[in-house]
């Protein structure tokens, strides 16, 4: 991959690259002044063309998702997805941070696409200097022209606001984000309605996620064929990587959906390779909600399809954990099912029981007081968890499911000799800490 040439990260490391003139400098807005050019649907077909699958974490076509808007609307909205609550995801935050210019070059053809009068982009409430970045690339965006009235003299108006999170990872839901820029709790809706028809202040909305919208700029920039030359098939364009653990170089990485695990941690590239010699126990390859693959299973491709044929549900946010060989198993577990307790939202049964219980499960295992019956109740409450079966308003409960059901499977050896040395009477302190 040394030759790969970085699109989305273009900008980083250039001085003052957070800046409209630097932007502009090196080629920012015209494919925004190429888009006021051309009819709406013109842009809609060439992102669908360009088979854009959304970077926040399903995969969904982003071009397909704009045309689920109804014909005859009077009021569309945009809503930005920059919450990134997927831990430990921070490849929005880079794009913020070095190339916000980018992100609103992407807002405004997108919100033009969609005959969009507004735009909220929504900011996870921890991004603190990001939120001041992004204000001020928004206000020189005004100052130049570039958002409000006529944009470049083309008649098209729009508006862009920033609105910040309250630090709940359920808003990363496309409706749970919507219900809290309405100033509400962020509760997911059921649906249908879905937010194309019936979103934002009850309107039609589409919600993108900030990394898709910055590949729409290139889109427009280059055609569909470019975009299309670039990763494998069904997973087209440049993808954002996230690399955290003990690796030599964590950061965020860029290259084509053709790449490996292994090459993500031990690419020269890329990671590095492991500190201290040790050795990849095991890795979340897209956040902590996709699952658990092991050490010997790095020749996964980080791509839509891959990931699934090694019991993950999905690519997620291609945000790679590394976790090396001292790392007691059990203490992943329980720092897994804990977060997904501490943020459902409380609003489907299975959903805010089961994860508490397997919280529990989990750190009773921890503490040494665990049994070998629960490892088979934690595979099967992980298996009635999900929305699969229609259960749950939201995909959160999968996201709880998954990394706890492949833990458990992929490491049950590990889990069931640390349960059989545990110290005699193990069973009455777990009977105890359940309680």
């Amino acid at each position: 991959m040394a030759d790969y040439e970085p699109i989305l990260l273009a900008n980083v490391g250039v001085e003052n690259s957070r800046s409209l003139g630097v932007y502009r400098a090196r080629g920012g807005y015209q494919a925004l002044a190429k888009a006021l050019k051309m009819a709406p649907e013109q842009i809609v077909d060439e992102v669908k063309d360009a088979n854009l699958r959304g970077r926040g974490g399903a995969g969904f076509p982003a071009g397909v998702k704009w045309t689920f808007l109804p014909k005859d609307r009077t009021r569309t909205y945009l809503c930005v997805n920059g919450d990134e609550s997927e831990p430990p995801t921070f490849t929005n935050r880079v794009l913020i941070e070095h190339d916000p210019h980018q992100l609103i070059e992407g807002t405004i053809i997108s919100a033009y696409a969609t005959a969009a009068q507004a735009a909220y982009i929504y900011l996870r409430v921890e991004f603190h200097e990001q939120f001041h970045m992004l204000q001020r690339a928004i206000d020189e965006a005004y100052a130049a022209g570039l958002l409000g009235k006529s944009i470049l003299g083309s008649g098209y108006d729009l508006e862009c606001y920033i609105h910040r999170g309250a630090g709940a990872y359920v808003c990363g839901e496309e409706t749970g984000l919507i219900e809290s820029i309405e100033g509400k709790r962020g509760w997911p809706r059921i649906k249908p309605p879905f937010p194309a028809v019936e979103g934002l202040f009850r309107r039609p909305t589409v919600v993108n996620n900030v990394e898709t919208l910055c590949n729409v700029v290139h889109i427009l920039n280059r055609g569909a064929d470019w975009f299309k030359s670039i990763g494998p098939e069904g997973s087209y364009g440049p993808k954002l990587f996230a690399v955290s653990g003990p690796v030599k170089r964590p950061g965020c990485y860029e290259g084509p959906m053709t790449i490996t695990l292994r090459d993500l941690i031990f690419g020269d590239e890329y990671a590095q390779g492991m500190r201290n010699g040790r050795q990849v126990k095991a890795v979340l390859p897209g956040g902590v909600s996709m699952g658990v693959v092991t050490g010997d299973e790095l020749d996964m491709v980080m791509d839509f399809s891959d990931p699934v044929n090694y019991g993950l549900l999905g690519l997620g946010t291609a945000a790679a954990v590394v976790i090396d060989d001292a790392t007691d198993i059990r203490t992943v577990l329980r720092s897994v099912a804990r977060f997904f307790a501490m943020e459902s939202c409380g609003q489907c049964t299975q959903c805010r029981e089961g994860t508490m219980w397997m919280y529990k499960i989990a750190k009773r295992i921890e503490e040494g007081a665990g049994r070998l019956e629960d490892l088979d109740i934690l595979e099967e409450t992980t298996g009635n968890l999900g929305m699969m079966p229609g259960l749950s308003i939201c995909g959160l409960s999968d996201g709880a499911a998954f990394p706890i059901r492949t833990i458990v499977q992929k490491f049950r050896a590990e889990f069931e000799e640390h349960i059989r040395n545990q110290k005699s009477g193990s069973v009455d302190l777990a009977l105890s800490a359940v309680n």
